[in-house]
């Protein structure tokens, strides 16, 4: 067997899956050196059979559009975000059964693979052989299209089983709900003035070193985005945080900063400085403190941890699935802007968490 590769092989897949009321799908993809993933590989399995198709061999895909997004053939697939990312390219996919949610609200662990959630729930060892697979590479060997294969031939076993997990439990709503956020145009889109929420290691920020922090994350974004380049070539995470956390104001600071490349420097320092200007942060920049530890704040969190936990542990749930860390320091600190005080969280744990404060 040998990928789909042309354009009479992909329309006769396309027109088999046109008919299909399940289709489980699955991509193969490469952006260890783009920002954008490179598609290497789509595989789809209905009813009758799997197949995997080849975006590389320049064979057009837009056959395929029509039945990834047809309203009445539902789309199995696990941990689904960066396959519909890649796939944006062909056209959306909707409606979702996305089995990595499902299991999670099901009482699986919440980031379970498709590996361990097809051992857990089906019994079959899937083989580990090609899981480093560069994807990119032709031709295929039989090996690796098997392996692919193996990726979507046990997507309409999973969702039936979950699927009947659910509707024991009555909990199909809330994978309805889940789905619903998923399948928002939104959750696809980038955008650079919330690039800053990514960059880990820098809480407790004055606002003036939060400005910059916010503006040099924008222009990296924008930047890696014109370029199609990772974000870290354009500026390392280290170095972003070095920036922020020193506030060099002269090439020379700049230059200083710990990691900086000489090459960056030259081509975009004085798009760096920019950024320090207009963060507007006095000079000499502010000592940077974090907030004392409020005794009664912790006492608060540690009361809402206790609470969250009992809660996952009556639904047989893993506590991340129903709430954040984030989502608790927010309620104790009396803001309601969590998704744990929304949709079929807020009366199965926000409440309870309200309650208890």
């Amino acid at each position: 067997m040998h990928p789909a590769d042309t354009p009479e092989a992909i329309n006769a897949i396309a027109a088999q899956l046109a008919s299909a009321p399940l289709i489980g799908l699955d991509t193969e993809f490469l952006r260890e050196r783009t920002y954008h993933a490179e598609l290497c590989l789509v595989q789809v399995s209905w009813a009758e059979g799997a197949a995997c198709l080849d975006p590389l061999a320049k064979a057009d895909l837009t056959a395929l559009r029509e039945p990834l997004s047809a309203p009445g053939t539902l789309k199995v697939l696990h941990a689904s975000r960066q396959d519909l990312e890649v796939l944006s390219t062909v056209g959306p996919v909707r409606p979702l059964f996305d089995t990595q949610l499902a299991a999670a609200l099901a009482g699986e662990p919440a980031q379970v693979g498709y590996a361990e959630l097809v051992r857990r729930l089906l019994g079959r060892e899937l083989p580990k052989a090609h899981t480093r697979t560069d994807w990119s590479r032709r031709p295929l060997t039989p090996e690796q299209i098997e392996y692919a294969l193996d990726d979507v031939r046990y997507l309409l076993p999973l969702k039936s089983e979950l699927e009947a997990r659910l509707q024991r439990l009555g909990r199909l709503p809330w994978l309805a709900e889940e789905l619903a956020a998923l399948e928002d145009p939104a959750v696809l889109s980038v955008d650079p003035e919330q690039a800053w929420r990514r960059v880990k290691g820098l809480s407790g920020l004055d606002p003036g070193r939060e400005r910059l922090l916010r503006a040099l994350a924008a222009w990296r974004e924008r930047r890696a985005l014109e370029r199609n380049r990772p974000r870290g070539w354009i500026l390392e995470e280290a170095v972003l945080r070095n920036i922020v956390l020193r506030v060099p104001r002269t090439p020379q600071a700049l230059g200083a900063i710990e990691g900086m490349p000489p090459g960056l420097l030259e081509r975009c320092g004085a798009e760096l400085l920019q950024c320090v200007r207009g963060a507007e942060i006095p000079e000499p920049a502010p000592p940077l403190t974090r907030p004392k530890p409020d005794a009664r704040q912790n006492a608060l969190l540690k009361h809402l941890g206790t609470v969250h936990r009992a809660v996952a542990t009556e639904l047989g749930m893993s506590p991340e699935v129903l709430a954040t860390r984030r989502d608790l320091e927010r309620i104790a600190a009396g803001r309601e802007d969590t998704p744990v005080l929304s949709g079929w969280r807020r009366p199965v744990l926000g409440e309870r968490l309200l309650a208890a404060l």
